[in-house]
């Protein structure tokens, strides 16, 4: 997966290849993305992680995660689907992880 940063600083993904992971259409996934139904988070690692990043995309009970290195590279990734009540925790801006 291509995953770039604007000038911002922002992660661009392509949203292509997030409708794929969430097994959707990706007419589908725009849809959820105009509604506010997929929810970002970015996560900086400490520690043992250090110089890494993850990225976190969830729309209803599935997350999607990948852990970038500092060429913002996929060295992992994996879909997981919740069980549960969710916190209502959506953190937008980076936080440490590790």
């Amino acid at each position: 997966m291509l995953i770039e940063r604007d000038s911002n600083g922002d992660f661009i993904l392509e949203s292509s290849e997030l409708a794929k992971r969430f097994g959707l259409s990706l007419a589908d996934l725009r849809r959820h993305m105009r509604h506010g139904s997929v929810v970002s988070s970015v996560e900086i690692g400490t520690a043992e992680h250090e110089g890494t990043k993850r990225v976190s995309l969830r729309l209803g009970n599935r997350l999607w995660q990948a852990v970038l290195n500092d060429e913002n590279e996929v060295q992992q990734e994996q879909m997981t689907v919740l069980r549960g009540k969710s916190s209502g925790r959506h953190p937008r801006s980076p936080r440490p992880y590790g």
